[in-house]
């Protein structure tokens, strides 16, 4: 029998149909051909965070009975795959297996692979959106708390009684965030809802693709926020760079400098703005008031991403750059060569 080395050639080996979901940065759907180049090392993983690959394998034979496997796998200095992690997952597999790979495996075998080193979970609000988008994605019904949730939404049960309204039916929502009158639903809840069903929502629209519309919406909200929930509003708007953009210009005249939660969020969801050189230069003159320590866990975090790398790094030999920005990045090189 052939050696199976990746995940891939496991899958396709037990004729099984897969999806693969980025889990770490925004729950969003990574291209099959996309991920082969990944796991041949021929591409680096597109959303590291923190020197790893965090991903959902999603494979079937059965779509209404889907495994699922959470991976959290390292990457190296080029953010390619690291594969003795991988290799170490898929030898336990093919242990559990056998040589039959279309085998399910027992209770027990399932929770023998779910304590392996490179095994995570994801939060719940990510697992609930992972849920919603994996469902839809496969034809099957939204969960039983769906209809409340919409319910919920429209006004007709007051406001008070947000604590019936589950985090699923929630995700349910956000996950058809362009359907029926989900739209209309959504604006006006993150106008009225309470303050936990607000932060919820945010919570899940991060990771989804929302309408213009929609998201200059929530750009009109955020300033109107207490300080301590304008961090989600802003990443409710990953999706849309443009809509970040003006929040996060709005936010500096009224503040001067983006607050630590604020730079969080952009570092973790909206780091696609960074590619609008007004917003790099905001994001990293905000960084550089932060302690050293700060600076430098978040720069290096985001200088892994591959669609921002060229630009980051561009900004270190800036020369309009603040002496404050300079000294951070002084830190940052000195850092660096221990």
């Amino acid at each position: 029998m052939h050696t199976i080395s990746t995940f891939g050639e496991l899958l396709n080996a037990a004729t099984s149909q897969y999806l693969i979901y980025d889990m770490g940065r925004r729950v969003q759907s990574i291209d099959v051909m996309a991920f082969r180049q990944i796991e041949a090392l021929t591409a680096p993983y597109p959303y590291p965070i923190q020197g790893h690959a965090c991903f959902a394998l999603v494979f079937w034979e059965r779509p209404t009975a889907p495994f699922i496997w959470f991976l959290k796998l390292p990457l190296d200095e080029q953010g390619l795959l690291n594969p003795a992690g991988r290799s170490q997952f898929i030898e336990m597999l093919l242990e559990a297996m056998g040589t039959d790979l279309k085998k399910e495996l027992t209770e027990a075998q399932q929770q023998q692979l779910a304590s392996h080193p490179f095994s995570f979970r994801p939060s719940q609000e990510k697992l609930a959106l992972f849920n919603a988008l994996v469902r839809r994605q496969l034809g099957q019904p939204a969960s039983a708390q769906y209809e409340y949730a919409c319910q919920y939404l429209s006004g007709n049960d007051a406001a008070q009684h947000w604590q019936a309204v589950g985090l699923q039916g929630l995700a349910d929502v956000c996950a058809r965030a362009e359907q029926l009158e989900h739209p209309k639903l959504l604006a006006e809840a993150l106008g009225s809802s309470a303050v936990e069903v607000r932060i919820a929502l945010c919570q899940l629209l991060e990771h989804v693709t929302i309408s213009k519309e929609l998201a200059a919406k929530i750009s009109a909200y955020l300033p109107n926020q207490e300080a301590t929930v304008q961090s989600y509003y802003l990443r409710a708007l990953a999706s849309q760079p443009d809509s970040c953009a003006t929040a996060i210009e709005t936010s500096v005249k009224e503040e001067a400098w983006l607050s630590r939660d604020m730079l969080l969020a952009i570092a973790a969801r909206c780091w696609m703005v960074l590619k609008q050189e007004q917003c790099r230069k905001i994001f990293l003159e905000s960084l550089a008031r932060q302690p050293l320590d700060f600076f430098i866990t978040i720069f290096a975090d985001i200088v892994a991403i591959p669609a921002i790398r060229t630009v980051l790094l561009g900004e270190l030999r800036n020369p309009e750059r603040s002496v404050q920005l300079s000294t951070a990045i002084g830190g940052l090189f000195r850092n660096t060569q221990r």
